[in-house]
């Protein structure tokens, strides 16, 4: 269980807007949630619960309340029957398939779909938000199958493993176990929701699963940005490349804002006591760096500027009411239209794929150019340390740049978009679907590999650094030597290095370590 005394702060919900990293912090478990109790927003809630209520007792046909499912929509539902059929509409969908969902993605799905709820169109009671944030905050998670969704009409199937969980049923991490969701919820004190008319629809026919993933990586691609930004400034100072290459004069004839700022962090980086031309190679053919390392602001810019647009579209979607049918409060109408779908987050993350795997690409790159004795400006092959006959038979970095390459070439693989996979399902009334879920796991996957990408980078340019020397006359780019160092000791003769690539992916990943250095 969360211990609710280290949390930093509380988020209180009410019809207001939040941001990514309120989300991020509850998912995290750095927060704890609330339900707004002020009068005003309660009847905010209340007046979309009135009007279902009122349509049904008027016999207004209202999908997925009154009515069957999807195609079945023809048929009608009337008392308890209605009430059955949101029960089944949960059991039906328990197909999903594969390994679950990580945790954190799941309880920012939870706290999207809160969020949803609040904004006051979904007839939902405010004790259904309630029970929700009681799951976040007592750490109880349902296990979510990865597999299933084909992001509208909405995340169903997924989804329906959250909705089963607050009745009691299917299986929730607490506690560090994988127990059953009613074992769990008599041990934090809970009783199994009951849910009303229109509730189960509520949390199921929407985008939460493919948007709490979707949050998430938008924190960790700014942080690849930034490690990778590092690892190449400890590129350029490993080959004795050139700062010319980085000035403001370029990004001005050339104005993207993310190719302005990589090239002014670049810069900024290389500051040292001396004249910038002491580091630099006096060789004629060395005028000008390879593309991977002399064109960073125009590859690592294209992700900043990604990240921009679609913090914009994630963070719209999270505070949307992505639901149907909707009960518009100030028609007084039941809606039904199509905003579980989830066409916004599969663009963006299919976007942010391509942009995470050409770091990946450009990483690797680096990586090559500074284990090949024949374009590393006299460093030893491979990295190698030792000297004499000891360099025969040790092989410095040769296998990490394999590595490298070969997790470079999954991550652009999976570049594909998920959205171009659209294919008609359930009887041809969800005949255009958005893949969304798909291309949000996609990536995850690809933001995974680019991690352990830019991890092997910044391990072989320290390396690098090393053998060069003349680190500790720029003070910026000394500061993260050091603290790479404290994390990976120095390859002398040859060793396993994997535990040192996990542990520079988790400070990538999960830390403050490259968001901090110029402190």
């Amino acid at each position: 269980m969360l211990d609710n005394a280290k949390k930093n702060f509380t988020l209180v919900v009410d019809e207001g807007t939040f941001s990514l990293e309120q989300i991020i912090a509850v998912a995290k478990g750095m927060a704890l949630i609330e339900i707004s109790p002020d009068e005003k927003f309660l009847a905010h809630l209340q007046k979309s619960q009135t009007i279902l209520l009122d349509a049904m007792n008027n016999g207004t046909p209202i999908y997925g309340v009154t009515t069957g499912f999807g195609k079945c929509c023809g048929k009608r539902m009337v008392g308890d029957v209605a009430l059955q059929n949101g029960r089944n509409l949960i059991r039906f969908h328990g197909c999903g398939t594969g390994e679950p969902i990580d945790p954190v993605y799941v309880r920012a799905a939870i706290v999207t779909r809160i969020l949803c709820f609040a904004r006051g169109y979904s007839g939902v009671s405010v004790q259904l938000l309630e029970i929700m944030a009681a799951f976040l905050n007592r750490d109880i998670t349902p296990v979510v199958p990865s597999e299933g969704s084909v992001g509208a009409s909405g995340d169903l199937t997924p989804m329906s493993y959250v909705a089963a969980t607050l009745m009691g049923e299917r299986e929730v991490f607490f506690e560090g176990k994988r127990i059953p969701a009613g074992t769990a919820l008599e041990k934090a004190g809970l009783s199994p929701y009951l849910f009303k008319p229109k509730e189960p629809l509520a949390i199921m026919n929407g985008t939460a699963i493919m948007t709490g993933i979707a949050v998430v990586m938008v924190e960790r691609a700014q942080r690849v940005l930034n490690a990778v930004i590092y690892a190449t400034a400890l590129s350029i100072h490993a080959l004795m490349g050139n700062a010319h290459h980085y000035h403001p004069a370029i990004s001005r004839a050339k104005p993207h804002p993310g190719q302005t700022f990589v090239a002014d962090e670049i810069l900024q980086l290389l500051t040292s006591r001396e004249e910038s031309s002491a580091f630099e190679s006096k060789a004629l053919e060395t005028l000008q760096d390879p593309y991977s390392i002399r064109c960073t602001p125009q590859v690592a810019g294209v992700l900043y500027d990604t990240l921009k647009w679609v913090h914009e579209w994630v963070e719209i979607e999270a505070n949307s009411s992505n639901d149907n049918p909707i009960f518009d409060p100030e028609t007084n109408q039941v809606i039904m239209g199509g905003n579980f779908y989830g066409g916004h987050i599969a663009s963006a993350m299919d976007s942010l794929k391509a942009a995470l795997a050409s770091i990946a690409d450009m990483s690797d790159r680096q990586i090559a150019v500074m284990v090949d004795s024949n374009l590393n400006r006299g460093l030893p092959a491979d990295l190698v340390q030792l000297t004499g006959d000891e360099r025969l038979f040790n092989h410095g970095f040769k296998a990490m740049s394999i590595s490298s390459s070969a997790l470079a070439a999954e991550a652009l693989k999976l570049t594909m978009p998920a959205a171009s996979f659209s294919r008609s399902t359930e009887s041809h009334n969800q005949d255009k679907v958005s893949m969304g879920t798909i291309a949000a796991r996609d990536a995850v996957r690809i933001c995974c590999l680019v991690e352990r990408v830019v991890a092997i980078h910044l391990l072989s340019a320290v390396q690098a650094c090393e053998i060069r020397g003349g680190i500790s006359a720029r003070p910026k780019l000394d500061r993260i030597f050091q603290r790479i160092r404290d994390i990976a000791p120095s390859l002398y003769e040859d060793r396993p290095m994997d535990k040192d690539i996990e542990a520079v992916a988790r400070a990538i990943s999960g830390s403050d370590l490259f968001e901090t250095i110029h402190a």
